[in-house]
């Protein structure tokens, strides 16, 4: 097992942080001290505390206790739902990797696995020549992508295998989520996605459960094979 994973999605809004909560639940299971980091979120709320993540706060209640700082977790908030290149330039600021790569090195430090969930897709830009791609090229990480049961999954998700392979990451497997119950032909969908992604399939993610319990259906065999 990697001493972290990186998760991707086919695009924006199939269930990244869902299938990252349920990856964590089914590592604690396993008896590892495990901990989610979101390392940049657009669509940060006012708090207490300052600005704060919906995705980043479900990855710590998935996390292993005691929880880390709230900006390890989560070191760039930023308050608009936008593109973290445009949120980013609207609060006077630049994304740049070297406070990102500090607060996971101290994640590392203190947990068995780190999973890193990603922003939107796999190309999306963080900063002038910086993209969420860049994360796990520049941290050597294993990449799992999420990918929606829905009318266009799998046009989405062979491109997006296509282009995490060749940026050189390493393809560790991928996540179906049911997030269309009603979507007409899963199981052929499924099927398809099966036999052309090179990559193994590490489970398929129930519709309305919630992360502790769709972790049954992950299979982390699959992520040492």
């Amino acid at each position: 097992m990697s001493t972290a994973l990186f998760v991707a999605g086919t695009d924006t809004g199939i269930g990244k942080t869902h299938a990252s909560c349920a990856l964590l639940h089914a590592l604690r299971a396993a008896g590892l001290r495990v901990t989610g980091m979101k390392p940049v979120a657009s669509g940060c709320i006012e708090t207490l505390h300052g600005l704060q993540n919906e995705d980043a706060l479900a990855l710590r209640a998935a996390s292993s206790a005691p929880l880390p700082p709230y900006a390890h977790s989560n070191p760039v908030a930023l308050r608009e739902a936008l593109s973290p290149h445009l949120a980013a330039a609207h609060a006077g600021t630049t994304i740049a990797l070297p406070p990102l790569r500090a607060a996971f090195d101290a994640l590392c430090a203190e947990h068995d696995v780190v999973v890193v969930e990603g922003v939107g897709g796999w190309r999306v830009p963080l900063a002038p020549g910086l993209f969420a791609s860049d994360i796990a090229k520049a941290w050597e990480l294993p990449v799992i992508f999420v990918a929606g049961l829905k009318l266009g999954c799998l046009s989405h998700s062979l491109l997006s295998a296509e282009a995490i392979r060749a940026d050189g990451c390493r393809l560790a497997g991928w996540i179906a989520n049911r997030i269309d119950p009603a979507m007409e032909a899963a199981e052929e969908n499924l099927a398809t996605l099966r036999e052309l992604l090179p990559a193994p399939c590490l489970g398929v993610l129930p519709h309305g459960v919630a992360p502790a319990q769709a972790a049954a259906a992950l299979d982390l065999a699959a992520l040492t094979a």
